[in-house]
């Protein structure tokens, strides 16, 4: 059967690919993007950013419903939780929003190839019976769990992050391993919902690639809640119990047990390159396994590209799609790029942390001075109104130019509160841009331009 031709074959219908697929297609190219899942949208769409993030908003509507309402007034008999329900709403999302994605490659005339791809000859894709071909081909085949020696997964006792979304019963007790933003926001889910979450984190802190400071306030805000942490611990073993599991930890040389139902392992994830033959079409790879790329996103092969979570950086969705976007524009010989010091972090935990941009840990390695300015949500009119004063905000300027090269955010609906950080830090705002910049009132984003103004002393309202 002769090869299909195309002008790019996409490796990965995720957020990186499938993005990538559209705006390729909005340049006038044939496109096909091959997907080894039954649904379109990857990790994020299926099994990690969506379904996480309509359990949480689900759970913590369940604990104020819970414990919350009575501040504002409402009193509240006989709330209960109905899992299944919780759990088919959580997939009708999920459900909505993949099959818009397929509806989206309609639109934009991409096709969608169902199976497995292999590499052949750099620039040729198999995929079961098909041959394809291209002038350019994009990896997107994004990550999967880092499994823990001694703890190997099993899907009902030892779980990754795509088992814990779909627990049958809520866990009497749930040990995470990891205190990274999957092991903390699936472990809030659970314990909203009932469980005793104990979290088990190998270095000294908790989210430790965020701001130092309001990390503690994060553990401490999280602790209140019920969740328990044994941090500089590790977990080196696991055996299956007629209840259970129980799992040796280890602790400053100290040994002891710990009990649980289920344990979730979030330690981080790897590039899912296996069985995509990158390595026999000659496609170098980092001593992670991660692609490696060039500033184009193009590999060692000539016409072989690669983006998001395969090549190095945070493994974040929308990174993956700025990656996608910038990579086919820069195929049609247009100028796209990625700031990678605009790229926003978010914990959806509750109180929520969010972050771009340096913390005061980073700009001391690159030897920066800057000058910090901090607010708190508890000085905010809004935040007080909806009885949620936990946390603040941090903004790090250049001591020489103002120049905003961090903003850190811990409170309520810090994720989508950073997105006017993010737009200041990829146009070099100023402190003082953003402090003379004129907010609504009452509102949260309050917070931000009063951080701003306390860079240089003058915040208003502390």
């Amino acid at each position: 059967m002769p090869a299909e031709r195309f002008d790019l074959i996409v490796i990965g219908a995720g957020p990186g690919g499938y993005v990538a697929a559209l705006r390729a297609a909005q340049l006038g190219m044939r496109v096909a993007c091959v997907e080894k899942d039954e649904a379109l949208g990857g990790t994020c769409l299926n099994v990690g950013c969506i379904p996480s993030k309509a359990l949480l908003d689900s759970s913590e509507l369940y604990r104020q419903a819970q414990v919350g309402l009575a501040a504002h007034g409402i009193k509240t008999s006989g709330v209960a939780l109905d899992l299944p329900a919780m759990m088919a709403r959580k997939d009708k999302v999920v459900r909505g929003l993949t099959q818009g994605v397929a509806g989206l490659f309609k639109k934009n005339k991409v096709e969608w190839v169902a199976g497995t791809a292999r590499l052949e000859q750099g620039r040729r894709v198999i995929v079961g019976e098909r041959t394809l071909e291209a002038e350019r081909v994009l990896i997107a085949t994004g990550s999967e769990p880092t499994p823990l020696g001694g703890l190997p997964f099993d899907g009902e006792r030892i779980v990754s992050s795509t088992e814990a979304l779909v627990l049958a019963r809520v866990p009497e007790r749930l040990l995470v391993i990891g205190a990274g933003a999957v092991g903390l926001e699936l472990g809030s889910v659970w314990s909203r919902l009932g469980a005793k979450v104990t979290v088990v984190e190998f270095l000294d802190a908790i989210v430790p690639t965020m701001d130092r400071g309001m990390g503690v306030q994060l553990r401490r805000a999280l602790e209140k809640q019920g969740l328990v942490f044994r941090l500089e611990t590790s977990a080196t073993r696991a055996e299956r119990t007629e209840r259970g599991v129980r799992v040796t930890l280890e602790s400053k040389g100290r040994t002891s047990v710990e009990e649980a139902d289920v344990v979730l392992v979030a330690i981080g994830r790897r590039p899912y390159v296996e069985g995509l033959g990158a390595r026999e079409a000659g496609i170098a790879l980092d001593e992670r396994g991660r692609v490696t790329v060039n500033e184009r996103f193009e590999t060692s092969v000539p016409g072989v590209y690669a983006i998001g979570d395969a090549i190095r950086g945070p493994m974040l969705a929308h990174k993956a799609q700025e990656e996608g976007i910038a990579a086919v524009e820069l195929m049609a010989g247009l100028a796209g790029h990625v700031n990678y010091d605009a790229v926003p972090s978010v914990v959806y935990t509750w109180p929520e942390l969010a972050s771009v941009g340096l913390s005061e840990e980073d700009a001391a390695h690159r030897g920066l001075e800057v000058r910090v300015g901090a607010f708190p949500f508890m000085a905010n009119g809004r935040a007080r109104c909806l009885a949620e004063t936990e946390g603040g905000v941090k903004v790090l300027a250049d001591a020489k130019t103002d120049r905003i090269v961090g903003l850190h955010i811990l409170g309520p609906r810090a994720s989508d509160l950073i997105a006017e950080a993010a737009l200041a830090v990829e146009f070099a705002a100023s402190a003082e841009d953003v402090g003379r910049t004129v907010h609504a009132h009452p509102t949260l984003p309050e917070a931000v331009k009063e951080a701003a103004l306390a860079v240089a002393k003058r915040a208003l309202h502390i």
